[in-house]
């Protein structure tokens, strides 16, 4: 996105902090009179309105004055983030001097958890540290009498298999699936398979092959997460932005029956794998999460293990804060299991 003029940085900002602080549209005097910047009241609006044709700001009701955007908090958060705050200072001081003095990982998890849980407000999510699930390299598939024997390769020395039923007459396919599935594997990234270009004389042992191969996989990430510790969600009860039981049920489901899923893997113009991550409102690719923001980082073992740590609340927080809270935890995470 690019840059914006200096006069709409310094109004975003103040908007953005205004909005954050008082759950408030504001105006152009009270920007002007509260954050002194070095405008009249009339150029202020002026750019008020500048920022909200760029659909940085909006307006909740005519009458009323002007609130971020998703897209300004966004460009916000890309381009505008100040330091962080006394508070996220202190935490990191405070982790600074945690040892390993605790009697399961389980405990510090939770110790970790609650601390953020404290200082922002939000919810935290940490998950417990998970070796990475190698790619599918390549498949091999063996008939023995009415059965299919599917070996997965993902490995020098990691081989599981599956036995199927044989798809009645198929047989004689197996040698042109096999060579059709491994040269998808070998041709795309991360092991995956392009379904929708399966030649139709393969219609039916392909179909069979590709509910296979992705049960298997549904079943490996639910054990990706077994374990995702959480605290704060009561605290969530007292942001406006949830004061509705309606608007907070959808995430309230999706922390009990799946955390995992909050946890998103890095994309939609997010940091690189391996960095930390901010999605806002509908960036982040569960529904129940719209309204929301996610602050997340990873955290890796010795073992190569891996972790993340999150923060989710309303679009309305101090990023600043609860980027810097998140990165101290996940920072200390890895120092301490590495």
């Amino acid at each position: 996105m690019e840059s914006l003029p200096r006069r709409q940085q310094e109004v975003l900002q103040a908007t953005v902090r205004h909005y954050v602080d008082t759950v408030e549209p504001v105006g152009s005097h009270i920007l002007v009179r509260r954050f002194g910047l070095p405008a009249s009241p009339a150029t202020v609006r002026s750019a008020m309105g500048a920022l909200e044709q760029r659909g940085l700001l909006t307006q909740p009701h005519t009458s009323a004055g002007r609130i971020p955007s998703q897209l300004g908090y966004r460009l916000y958060v890309d381009q505008l983030l100040p330091s962080p705050g006394a508070a996220a200072l202190q935490l990191e001081r405070e982790l600074a001097g945690i040892s390993l003095q605790w009697a399961a990982l389980d405990d510090l998890l939770q110790h970790l958890a609650r601390r953020l849980a404290d200082l922002t407000g939000l919810l935290s999510l940490i998950s417990r540290p998970r070796r990475p699930r190698p790619h599918l390299q390549e498949v091999r598939l063996v008939v023995s009498s009415d059965r299919l024997l599917v070996f997965l390769v993902q490995g020098a020395a990691l081989t599981t298999s599956l036995n199927l039923r044989l798809p009645g007459g198929s047989s004689d396919q197996m040698p042109l699936l096999e060579r059709w599935t491994n040269e998808q594997l070998r041709n795309r990234p991360a092991g995956r398979i392009a379904w929708e270009r399966l030649p139709a004389q393969l219609g039916a042992s392909g179909g069979l092959l590709r509910q296979a191969l992705e049960s298997h996989a549904q079943l490996g990430r639910a054990g990706d997460f077994d374990g995702v510790v959480a605290a704060g969600l009561g605290g969530l009860l007292g942001q406006p932005e949830f004061s509705r039981t309606s608007s907070l049920l959808p995430l309230v489901q999706l922390v009990e029956s799946g955390p995992q899923q909050v946890l998103a893997t890095p994309g939609n113009g997010q940091t690189a794998e391996g960095a930390g991550s901010i999605w806002i409102g509908t960036e982040h690719p569960h529904t129940a999460l719209g309204q929301c923001s996610v602050v997340q980082a990873p955290y890796r073992t010795a073992d190569g293990s891996r972790g993340q740590v999150a923060l989710v609340g309303p679009m309305r927080m101090a990023y600043a804060t609860a980027r810097s809270a998140v990165d101290s935890v996940a920072l200390i995470l890895q120092r301490l299991l590495s």
